[in-house]
């Protein structure tokens, strides 16, 4: 099933509702025009400047000026904004556009407790806002005035439905903050706007009458092992008169924890409905789980063994990630830069597996929708697509488009819906944050999918803001072509593997509230350094000690049932452990996770079928495997010829010999008679000029190739064992370094894996 997370359901900004379309401007696409204040001086009229500057634009018989009030019709859709022209210009595109203050509807505010409940009908509130959107959205020009002159003007209170200004007059006696809720004091619109030379003045009164300044975050990197989170000194505005001032309030969190526990929040705020459309629900964020099941707090609490083994399972969620402040630092900043500016732009995180890099986007998210619930960001659509959990790159496009819309759409028509979404403006736009991980299974033949995610946040308009995962740092320089992989832009966050003690400080943090301390400490610090030689990955290191508990677990239950319990054997049993105690015992199963506990969990974690195989290769196969490893190691290409790697083998033998390492008694041609007679046949193939200028080589690395070929171990370019084939693993590297850690012959070479 496709994974579609959709952090925070499609708030639908509910303008104006509007019937008629573009009855002002006519039904002919002319093109727009500007109208200039030709009532220059003579000197203004000498200058380079000689139209004067832009008062008005004009589209056929249309014709709007600044300080006017307009409606702007969104795109597929039956909804208008209302707005005061506050300055003319052309966009960085080159499209005739203009600035707009905004109103707002009594719809768009969804804060139920601070909502006025004494709005009227057709009643806007003027807000702070200013956003740049480009003429072709105007629809018409409107009108506002005070409550008084509406009554004047409509007795009835109504705007009558067979006028012509219908749905264009509408009242304002307020200003309005929508995203805090704020509002100022009751006025006459007439005495606070009469035209352009007010708007400064009117912009001025409404931030000066509500609380308009966010709460300003900063996320503290701390030397101790948990991260600490504290959030600055709130700063307040200033009443309208300037004399008081809100106390500034210091709260201070120790560890990250979901934004649910952190402060009470509300519960879902349904937008007010309406009867032209069916407004969406505003619900908290929620993570979408896969299918399990349902278990009591009894089942995974009832002992010791039963709490670790669930506190050490990879699905748990923690209530914090140690060891990636740095990393959650960047990724909170740039998303809340973005979120904040209105911006689109591309984020990418790249990582070996099992480093944090998930885990950690997601943690940023869910501070950053607290910050949302309490007043300090604005609000933000999140979406995580995940490329291992849909059959089909394509099926991006719908899963995008109904995170933003709520409609389920075929992927072609999705990609129509969005390339218009993101090239029309549109005003107060929700900016979008979509999480893509394992990016490496969206990549098309025609790399179609990745081009468009990368190239909608450079649009002016589409207020996308794109994470991109991946497990390599050069998937875009290796697998995207150029004109991808510039779209990506140079914001790139790298994940290193864990050490082994950050490895120890997360399974600890893990264990904390265990009782009894059944996991011996060196346990932990043996498990994590095997893993941080490998890897890094914490992941596997969980899985470790999350076996070895098991193991723990089942050494107790045959102690437990070595000795039962029963009153007729009381007596016996302390006889003869008075007895027993005398003379020493071998040390047997205690119950604890101690460092052979955790061996034994590492070994079955190692000893699988794969791995068995691996390592009854014959030294040939276990040649070519390990110099292919070293050339992915050298280049940091996962493909190489099959020449290479013979290059590679052959330097690696040169070196090994060269250093006086074993192997090279193993190559001299003396003791190569010993070697043959003890392996029962020739492993060392020596050139016909017996220098040492040429380096030998086991003989038959052509049939170990083809053999692992057809073993499903690498992949072989038509199977055929020549220079210029390409071959590449078909199995995890990591696979191929536990196999041969640990092998003698391997050793000998002096390689490290």
């Amino acid at each position: 099933m496709p994974s579609l997370v959709k952090r925070r359901s499609t708030r639908v900004l509910p303008g104006v509702t509007r019937e008629d379309s573009d009855d002002e401007l006519g039904t002919e696409d002319l093109p727009w025009e500007w109208v200039y204040d030709r009532k220059n001086t003579e000197a203004e009229a000498e200058s380079e400047a000689d139209d004067g500057p832009i008062i008005g634009a004009r589209m056929g018989n249309f014709e709007c000026k600044l300080g006017d009030t307009v409606l702007l019709k969104a795109e597929g859709s039956n909804e208008a904004w209302v707005g005061i022209i506050n300055e003319f210009l052309d966009d960085e595109d080159g499209e005739m556009s203009a600035n707009f203050m905004w109103f707002s509807t009594e719809k768009e505010i969804l804060n139920k407790d601070k909502k006025r409940k004494d709005f009227i009908e057709s009643e806007l509130y003027i807000t702070p806002s200013f956003d740049v959107n480009a003429l072709a959205t105007v629809n018409g020009k409107a009108q506002v005035m005070s409550h008084a002159e509406f009554l004047k003007k409509y007795p009835s209170g109504k705007v009558p439905r067979k006028a012509k200004e219908f749905g264009k007059v509408f009242i304002c006696r307020r200003g309005c903050n929508t995203r805090t809720c704020t509002y100022t004091d009751e006025f006459v619109w007439e005495d606070v706007y009469r035209g352009i030379d007010d708007i400064d003045s009117l912009a001025n009164l409404i931030k000066s009458s509500t609380k308009a300044t966010r709460i300003k975050r900063r996320v503290l990197k701390d030397e101790s092992p948990e991260r600490d989170y504290a959030l600055g000194e709130e700063r307040e505005a200033e009443d309208v008169l300037g004399e008081m001032r809100t106390p500034s309030k210091r709260a201070k969190f120790k560890d990250a924890v979901t934004p649910s526990g952190r402060r009470k929040v509300a519960g879902s705020k349904p937008a007010t409905p309406s009867s032209h459309r069916k407004m969406m629900i505003k619900k908290h964020l929620e993570f979408t789980p896969l299918a399990t099941r349902v278990l009591s707090p009894s089942h995974f609490q009832a002992s010791p063994y039963q709490l670790a083994r669930t506190q050490l399972h990879v699905a748990s969620v923690p209530t914090s990630l140690p060891c990636r402040e740095a990393e959650f630092s960047l990724v909170y900043s740039h998303l809340e830069a973005a979120i904040t500016d209105g911006t689109g732009t591309c984020i990418y995180i790249s990582g070996t597996p099992g480093t944090g890099k998930t885990a950690t986007v997601r943690e940023v998210v869910s501070h950053l929708d607290a910050a949302v619930r309490a007043d300090e960001l604005d609000d933000f659509i999140f979406v995580e697509i995940n490329g291992m959990k849909i059959t089909d790159p394509h099926q991006s496009y719908t899963l995008l488009w109904e995170a933003l819309k709520g409609q389920r759409v075929s992927p072609a028509q999705a990609l129509d819906l969005l390339e218009r979404e993101f090239s029309h403006p549109s005003p107060r736009r929700v900016p979008c944050v979509v999480l893509m991980d394992e990016l490496d299974q969206l990549v098309t033949k025609n790399q179609g999918v990745m081009y468009n995610f990368f190239n909608w946040p450079g649009l002016r308009h589409s207020r996308l803001i794109v994470l991109a995962v991946a497990n390599t740092m050069d998937l875009p320089e290796r697998t995207l072509s150029n004109k991808i992989s510039s779209r990506l832009g140079l914001t790139r966050i790298t994940f290193p593997g864990y050490n082994h003690d950050q490895l120890m400080r997360i399974v600890q943090s893990r264990l904390e509230g265990v009782p009894g301390s059944i996991v011996d400490a060196d346990a932990v610090q043996f498990a994590a350094r095997k893993v941080a030689a490998v890897s890094g990955d914490a992941r596997r290191a969980l899985d470790i000690c999350r076996r070895a508990v098991e193991l723990a677990e089942a050494d107790a239950k045959t102690i437990t049932e070595a000795v039962p319990q029963t009153p007729s054997k009381r007596a016996s049993r302390k006889a003869s452990a008075d007895s027993e105690s005398k003379t020493p015992k071998k040390k047997g199963p205690s119950g604890r996770v101690t460092i052979e506990t955790v061996r034994r969990a590492i070994n079955e974690a190692t000893s699988n079928p794969l791995q068995l195989y691996l390592r009854s290769l014959p030294f040939a196969s276990r040649l070519l495997l390990t110099s292919l490893i070293v050339r992915m190691q050298r280049t940091g290409l996962a493909e190489s010829t099959f020449g290479d790697v013979l290059e590679e083998m052959q330097r690696t033998l040169k070196m090994a010999a060269s250093e006086s390492r074993p192997l090279k008694l193993l190559l001299d041609h003396k003791t190569g008679a010993a070697a043959r007679a003890g392996s029962g046949k020739d492993w060392v193939v020596r050139p016909k000029s017996d220098s040492h200028s040429r380096m030998m080589r086991p003989s038959g690395l052509s049939i170990a190739a083809v053999d692992l070929t057809g073993a499903g171990i690498i992949n072989l370019e038509g199977l055929k064992p020549e220079r210029p084939s390409k071959m590449r693993l078909a199995v995890g590297d990591e696979e191929v370094r536990l196999a041969f850690r640990d092998d003698p012959e391997i050793k000998a070479l002096g390689v490290s894996l």
